[in-house]
């Protein structure tokens, strides 16, 4: 059958006593009954996706069938049936399976935690209506885990949120180097799905470089925003903004809703496919793996070079393959068709293939190789590790923060926060205006580089200049703000013949004038551009109206 998204989408139409689930999802895929079908071996004979074509285009319809049992699982019930899921981490499909049980004539069993007294369940809480349930059975606590990993979690039911500040960083392995290029892609604004293995290391990611604030990170399963989780807790989340049905979910998915999707790989070719569905006789199963990847804007696969006993060292700012793995993943041909490199191209799909060693890109003329890590000799490390031959045309390397042991400023690139974008001179009032609103100076590497671009900006001019400076919104970490209003008075001395700065924080006006004054430097600061302006045009000369 098809994927996770289109069998969530069938409980729907099973309930509705419908044909089936008619998608787009799985086109070219191993569900695509030009292929396989999702046929799983020749004692498969019925066929249950069809091709259809619609108003000239192509579709599969995944058919309906009837659901004899549904085995679900909530918090509480009462003695009608009822059932709330108000300590469950995920509503999942429970409501579209009950109903789709129920009108086929089958039998819904669903799990619970403990029974409440009759009408005390809060109507809109309820998840699943007492008459779609025919049995409720009360668990014992040992058999009814919140995940595969946690007995209970405040933080994974949503009555309890998390300081992200103490989320710990990953190890700087081939793990976080993946996760690291991989949020190069984030797209500020945008909404992004995180599969399960190598990409639940992006979150981490996002997080050591503060920029969950500025995107929205989902899971299949239903959760929307904050931070998801991995391992055995996949398809939860610390702090989301929402819960919903995982088919309400796919729908938003298959709607073309993400903006990236970053998702593991096991097995890629020179055609840009990708399986993570099938092996030899073993079936790992799609998941939600096709309908992610078919529909998002841009899509990210992840995942190291190759595998078996691959090791590596980060050292000098370069990596080194101190092991190679046994098993390649880039190899002549996939075993299963999970995603199509040809599909993705016909629909003009953005499609990159990230390892620890370099990236690849699906082009029109096929996988083309376009970055490589330091320290990685091509022929060696990566043709020789190949089954095939890349295009290869303008190779760059890959960006050296990445194998650097401290946080990237990925806030500064994805935001489009650069210094020199934000620093202007104007010739005429021989004033330069620096715009630090919403700009966060967390490490001395920071500090270092407002330093770096205001001197180049100064020197630029030849001249001292009248400083004029917007602190709106301005973050300055504690560990760093001696260093960082050294730098000012650095500054202040060789390049400034005035200097004002404003923001209407008085809280931040109080800390850089106690800041400036200890370093004996005037702290003309104000609580308007207005008024920072006249400063800076008194101290040039000019009259009291300002002109």
């Amino acid at each position: 059958m098809g994927g996770a998204g289109c069998i969530s989408h069938l409980y729907r139409s099973i309930a509705a006593r419908g044909p089936g689930t008619i998608s787009k999802v799985g086109l070219r895929t191993f569900v695509d009954p030009r292929l396989e079908g999702g046929k799983l071996n020749e004692k498969t004979t019925e066929d249950l996706v069809e091709l259809m074509t619609i108003d000239g285009e192509e579709w599969l319809r995944y058919k309906a069938f009837p659901i004899n049992v549904a085995i679900l699982r909530g918090t509480t019930a009462d003695p009608a049936g009822n059932i709330t899921m108000e300590r469950e981490a995920l509503t999942l499909d429970n409501l579209a399976m009950a109903m789709a049980a129920k009108n086929s004539r089958g039998f819904v069993i669903v799990q619970v935690e403990r029974i409440a007294a009759g009408n005390s369940l809060n109507p809109r809480e309820v998840q699943i209506p007492g008459i779609l349930v025919d049995c409720v059975v009360v668990a014992d606590p040992e058999n009814h885990p919140q995940t595969y990993g946690t007995t209970y979690s405040h933080a994974f039911s949503g009555r309890q949120r998390v300081p992200m500040d103490r989320v710990r960083p990953l190890e700087l392995d081939e793990r976080k180097i993946i996760a690291r290029r991989c949020a190069f892609e984030l797209p500020p604004g945008g909404v992004v799905n995180l599969g399960i293995g190598m990409p639940e290391g992006v979150a981490a990611v996002a997080a050591e470089e503060h920029v969950l604030k500025y995107l929205t990170l989902t899971a299949e399963p239903g959760v929307i925003g904050g931070m998801p989780q991995g391992g055995l807790n996949f398809g939860t989340a610390l702090n989301p903004d929402a819960v919903i049905h995982q088919n309400q979910q796919f729908d938003f998915y298959d709607g073309g809703g993400l903006d990236l999707a970053c998702l593991g790989m096991a097995q890629v070719d020179s055609a840009g496919n990708v399986n993570v569905s099938r092996f030899s006789s073993r079936l790992a199963g799609a998941g939600g793996f096709i309908n992610i990847s078919q529909s998002a804007k841009k899509i990210v696969f992840a995942g190291t070079f190759t595998s078996g006993g691959l090791k590596l060292a980060v050292e000098d700012e370069a990596l080194h393959i101190l092991r190679e793995g046994t098993m390649r993943k880039f190899i002549a041909e996939v075993e299963q068709i999970t995603f199509s490199g040809d599909y993705a191209a016909e629909t003009g799909q953005s499609v990159f293939y990230v390892t620890e060693r370099c990236v690849l890109q699906r082009t029109p003329a096929g996988l083309e190789l376009i970055e490589v890590a330091p320290g990685i000799d091509i022929e060696r490390d990566i043709l020789g590790q190949m089954d095939f031959k890349p295009l290869i045309r303008n190779v760059r390397p890959m960006d050296a923060r990445i194998f650097r042991n401290q946080p990237m400023g990925l806030d500064h690139m994805l935001l489009g926060r650069n210094l020199a974008d934000r620093i202007s001179y104007d010739a005429e009032r021989n004033a330069l205006f620096v715009n630090f609103e919403g700009f966060e100076v967390r490490t001395v590497e920071d500090v270092d580089l407002v330093r770096r671009e205001v001197e180049n900006a100064c020197r630029t001019v030849g001249k001292p200049v009248a400083l004029i400076a917007n602190y709106d919104g301005f973050h300055l970490e504690p560990q760093v703000s001696d260093t960082y209003f050294s730098m000012i008075a650095y500054l202040e001395k060789r390049y400034y013949s005035s200097a004002s700065r404003y923001t209407t924080s008085a809280f931040m006006r109080m800390k850089l004038g106690e800041g400036l004054a200890e370093r004996h430097v005037a702290p003309h600061i104000f609580e308007t551009q207005a008024e920072a302006q006249r400063f800076a045009h008194f101290q040039a000369g000019g009259d009291a109206s300002g002109r």
